[in-house]
């Protein structure tokens, strides 16, 4: 199951967390993704999307 917005392709994005003592540990933070029922090309169909684009308006919601 991909972790990508079907809309803009916003992915993971890994770096480090930093403690106060400075110890650096790889992480992987996810964008926030909501299965969505979307009409896209006149067929209402389940897309996963950013909520950016949700907000945005470059989704149009199924009703």
């Amino acid at each position: 199951m991909s972790r990508k917005c079907e809309i803009c392709g916003k992915g993971p994005s890994t770096g480090n967390n930093v403690s106060h003592a400075n110890n650096k540990t790889r992480t992987t933070w996810y964008p926030n993704l909501q299965k969505v029922k979307a009409v896209s090309n006149g067929t209402v169909r389940t897309i996963k999307v950013c909520t950016r684009c949700i907000r945005s308006g470059s989704v149009t919601k199924a009703l």
